[in-house]
């Protein structure tokens, strides 16, 4: 009997032993779907993206995260997370911006993202004169705003020569920027900096939009690299084809003033609170065409 029972004990340990064992394949195969999923979200859907420079002052900051959709204007090879296809014309879908869109360009020669402002669409005349868009033959309005108090931190360290350190009403240290409020043709209106004179990019010839493309530019007029300036100046070399935009900025999710660390539990203390969830659409007011 008692021989009898060991055997059975060493045929239950080994039955044992073998459902421990791990099927490395299909660990494999979850976690390749699992990235598959993500990179069909990340290019279909939506993805999330940093802010990384100042261009895009005073309405986004370094530090800032927020969302990209992806499918407003279709798809293309520039919807794709890396940019793992090949650069092409074709899209799926495809819609065109509006004015006053906050969009994604790729760099016509390298992979890496923009974020910059629709400003002229397809087949519209743009010139710059001054800092001052002239779209069509007119000049687009821009009306100058009460100075505006921004964050004074590490991820905004306010040493421009135009912005000037200031006490908020908080007893914060705040950067305070002159800003001006542009307003475009459909009523899309927002706020830019456009404060130094006789910077080389406040006059731009006059040119045709193509049909397939729009004209960009950042918010922080004196340091973008737009639609503007040359490749070689790290600029977008004129109008961005359509295909070459990836998404739509939608709204911020969350703000970092740079103390935190990888540590996330340092993340609490280096937030924005007053940014989460801030929609990056642009408002809009009513147009009113002057009487003959």
């Amino acid at each position: 009997m008692s021989s009898v029972t060991g055997m059975s004990d060493t045929k239950t340990a080994k039955k044992d032993g073998e459902d421990d064992k791990v099927n490395w394949f299909a660990e494999l195969r979850g976690l390749a779907i699992m990235l598959l999923a993500v990179l069909a979200f990340h290019s279909f859907v939506a993805k999330p993206f940093y802010i990384p420079s100042t261009s895009m002052m005073p309405n986004l900051l370094v530090g800032d995260r927020l969302i990209v959709s992806k499918y407003p204007y279709g798809y293309s090879w520039a919807s794709v997370t890396f940019h793992l296809l090949p650069r092409g014309d074709w899209r799926i879908f495809g819609g065109t911006p509006e004015y006053g869109d906050i969009v994604i360009p790729v760099h016509p020669q390298r992979s890496e993202d923009y974020i910059k402002r629709v400003v002229a669409l397809p087949g519209d005349r743009i010139a710059v004169r001054g800092g001052q868009i002239i779209l069509n033959g007119v000049p687009v309005p821009q009306q100058v705003e009460p100075d505006m108090l921004l964050p004074n931190d590490l991820n905004t360290p306010c040493n421009e020569p135009e912005f000037e350190i200031v006490t908020g009403p908080d007893g914060t240290s705040k950067c305070r920027v002159p800003v001006m409020r542009e307003t475009l043709p459909n009523g899309a209106t927002y706020l830019i900096i456009e404060a130094l004179p006789d910077q080389p990019l406040d006059d731009y010839d006059e040119i045709l939009v193509p049909e397939d493309a729009v004209f960009v530019m950042g918010d922080n007029r004196d340091y973008s690299a737009d639609s503007r300036a040359s490749v070689a100046r790290q600029g977008l070399g004129g109008p961005v084809p359509l295909a070459n935009i990836g998404g739509r900025a939608e709204f911020i999710t969350f703000s970092l003033d740079g103390t935190a660390s990888l540590n996330p539990f340092s993340w609490f203390g280096a937030m924005r609170g007053d940014r989460a969830f801030t929609t990056l659409r642009p408002t809009r007011t009513e147009i009113t065409e002057a009487a003959d």
